[in-house]
């Protein structure tokens, strides 16, 4: 009894097994049986499938023959849309063009010129567009035309339908690009930008050259002001225009019209000023010019090349730039600019040249300066006008005529100076003692050489030829050095000359008054300048002054201290003696004046007044006192009287013409001595000898004075 519920929970552990049983062996059957039922399913779609592969083939065949036609068309398509908007383009140009004559406004019809071009550049991205699509288009059509003839992947009709469009598309591409390329409207509308812009750049025009400015009278002034060629709008109105005609294979004619327009105006605007001067150019044409005509002519060429460059090039490279910058990365338009300066530059360069290359007279110097020194003052604007690779050529014709001026300079100034040395004036020393031509004109050349206008170019010139005689890497003297020496040379060259012509002279009278005259002349006419200042006063006065001095002094002496001597009081022992030396003092007076009236000459009013006195001071007195010496034996109102020697000293020292005064006053003195005779007598020079002195120490502090 105790194991019953044992047994109990075994049986049913056994029934529930044997249920379990049955259960997974029925469970094995249905699966079986599904088993079975997925393999006649596999083979059904199995069946399916290979029957249904042919259509799925098919399929796939017509996607592709679909993608493949799409493909062809679609580039058709598209020309035929540029074909359409290059129409509608067309349409646009004649609205346009036809409103631009009528169209009074300047600034409405540049719009409507900026319009034009839009319409321009627009309907040449639609041509070039069809030009560049329309071959591989027409390409791939023809290729699936041919694919689907051959294939006859689709029905006849669309294979037809795509052969017509085919025939249509190609012939209209062979037959229309190249007319609307070349023959067409855009052909048409560059020819009327290029009409437009020719005509724009015509218009801008150089005011206010060759004009007189206020104030400036005669003096031939002009109007120098930098100004821009142009409004905003027509600038961009150009540079749009020679953008668009760059991109239409038009560069060429774009460039040609504007050098050849600018050139033309900038020329015209320099023919303002009237520079005929510039047609002789040849050496030996110049040679041949009056000088004041060449004087003339030099004086408008320094004016004229400074305006041309710092106004009229200026301008023109401004344009130059704001028009063609953007053209091929800043390239072309700085050779166009110099392209268009170049032609006025040579005209300019030749004469400069010409001027160079003539013959190196003394006169010419300044002028050269004045070409040098405007050279100099534009050399640093004239580089960067004319900078980079395009504008080498005009600068190094610059700096070859400025090495043309240097050396024309220094040889026209050192060939001075062997002029006068060598004496080459051809002329012999003046008869009356007076001043040569050739030092009152190199005295006045030296002078006119160093002041401020001349100084400095002077200067930097024999600097420039030092240095390219010694070499850049040489120690150059300071210009006032150079300069100083340089007028040394010159002035010693004419103290040798002044020396040869004064050895000429046979009257020792003559040989000193020409010395006297000639250097004080040179000293009077440099003192305060800045001549005297170059050299020192020390040196003026010790080389010109005390030699003036000296000659005066001998002067007095040989001139008439001798008849001072006639008047010596020793060895009279009667009345007769006393009247012979009056007689001969008289006699030998009216000689002295006599010469001195018909062959010395003092032209030199200061100097003729100091001598003058000496002499009045050395005579008068001495006069006078033999008078008064000798009343009780001479009938001392039979003789000149102290005042009319004085008077006669006078007249003879007056400058003027006086000849027939003078004649006479001596017919009166000889009336006056006739049926006397003449006694010689010998005078010792001790007289003579202290009036000289007196006269030198009298013209010292004149002198100062």
């Amino acid at each position: 009894m105790e194991d019953h519920p044992v047994l109990t929970k075994i049986e049913s552990a056994c029934s529930d097994l044997n249920t379990l049983l049955k259960s997974s062996k029925t469970l094995q059957t249905d699966l079986q049986k599904h088993d079975e039922n997925f393999k006649t399913l596999q083979e059904s779609l199995t069946v399916a499938s290979r029957r249904l592969a042919p259509l799925q083939t098919l399929s796939i065949a017509s996607k592709a023959l679909e993608t493949r036609i799409n493909r062809a068309v679609s580039p058709a398509l598209v020309l035929i849309d540029g074909f359409k908007i290059s129409e509608s383009l067309q349409r646009k140009l004649v609205d346009i063009s036809t409103k631009l004559p009528g169209q009074k406004s300047e600034e409405r019809r540049l719009r409507l010129l900026i319009k034009y071009v839009d319409c321009v550049d627009k309907l040449n991205i639609a041509i070039n567009l069809i030009s560049q699509e329309g071959g591989p288009a027409i390409q791939r059509l023809q290729e699936v035309v041919e694919f689907l003839s051959r294939t006859k992947a689709t029905d006849q009709f669309r294979t037809h339908r795509l052969r017509e469009t085919l025939v249509t598309l190609k012939a209209l591409y062979e037959t229309e690009v190249d007319s609307m390329k070349f023959d067409g409207l855009l052909d048409e509308a560059l020819l009327n930008l290029q009409d437009e812009y020719e005509g724009i750049l015509l218009q801008l025009r150089h005011h206010n050259i060759g004009v007189p400015a206020e104030g400036d009278g005669d003096d031939g002034g002009e109007v120098a002001d930098v100004a821009e060629l142009g409004t905003e709008m027509e600038v961009e109105v150009l540079r749009r225009i020679s953008e668009t005609l760059t991109a239409n294979d038009c560069l060429d004619i774009c460039i040609d019209i504007f050098v050849k327009v600018r050139y033309k105006r900038a020329a015209k605007a320099l023919m303002k000023l009237n520079p005929d001067y510039l047609r002789t150019y040849k050496p030996e044409e110049i040679d041949e010019m009056e000088w004041e005509s060449l004087e003339t002519s030099i004086s408008l060429w320094t004016q004229h090349f400074e305006l041309a460059v710092r106004t009229v090039f200026v301008s023109e490279k401004n344009l130059c730039n704001q028009v063609l910058g953007n053209i091929m990365e800043g390239i072309v338009w700085q050779e166009c600019f110099v392209k268009i300066a170049d032609k006025i530059m040579a005209v300019f360069f030749r004469f400069g040249e010409g001027v160079a290359r003539s013959n190196k007279e003394p006169q010419k110097l300044f002028k050269l300066l004045d070409m040098f020194n405007s050279l100099e003052n534009i050399k640093t604007e004239f580089y960067d006008i004319f900078e980079g690779e395009a504008g080498a050529d005009i600068c190094t014709r610059f700096r070859e005529l400025e090495k043309l001026l240097v050396h024309a300079s220094t040889k026209v100034y050192w060939e001075f100076g062997l002029q006068i040395e060598g004496n080459q004036d051809g002329l012999p020393p003046p008869q009356d003692g007076s001043v040569p031509k050739l030092v009152r004109y190199a005295i006045n050349y030296l002078k006119y050489l160093t002041t401020d206008n001349y100084t400095e170019p002077m200067a930097h010139v024999l600097r420039t030829e030092q240095i390219w005689k010694a070499g850049v890497l040489s120690a150059p003297e300071s210009d006032e050095n150079l300069l100083k020496d340089a007028v040394l040379n010159v002035m010693e060259a004419l103290n040798r000359n002044i020396e040869s012509k004064r050895s000429c002279y046979k009257d020792k009278v003559l040989y000193h008054v020409f010395t006297m005259n000639t250097y004080w002349y040179i000293y009077m006419r440099t003192r305060n300048t800045e001549l005297a200042k170059l050299l020192g006063e020390s040196y003026m006065r010790k080389n010109y002054k005390v030699v003036a001095e000296e000659a005066a002094y001998l002067y007095e002496k040989q001139a008439w201290a001798g008849l001072v001597r006639l008047l010596d009081k020793q060895d009279i022992s009667e009345g007769d003696d006393a009247q012979e030396k009056i007689e001969a003092f008289l006699k030998g007076f009216e000689e002295a004046a006599q010469r001195h009236t018909s062959k010395y000459s003092i032209p030199e009013a200061d100097l003729r007044g100091q001598i003058k006195e000496a002499t009045v001071k050395l005579i008068v007195p001495a006069y006078s006192e033999f008078l008064d010496a000798y009343s009780s034996v001479l009938d001392v109102k039979a003789y000149s009287s102290p005042e009319s020697i004085e008077g006669l000293l006078g007249q003879i020292f007056s400058g003027n013409d006086q000849k027939s005064s003078l004649g006479s006053r001596r017919r009166d003195l000889k009336d006056r001595l006739e049926g006397r005779t003449s006694v010689s007598s010998d005078i010792e020079q001790m007289a003579g000898r202290s009036s000289g002195d007196r006269f030198r120490r009298n013209r010292s502090n004149a002198s100062d004075a």
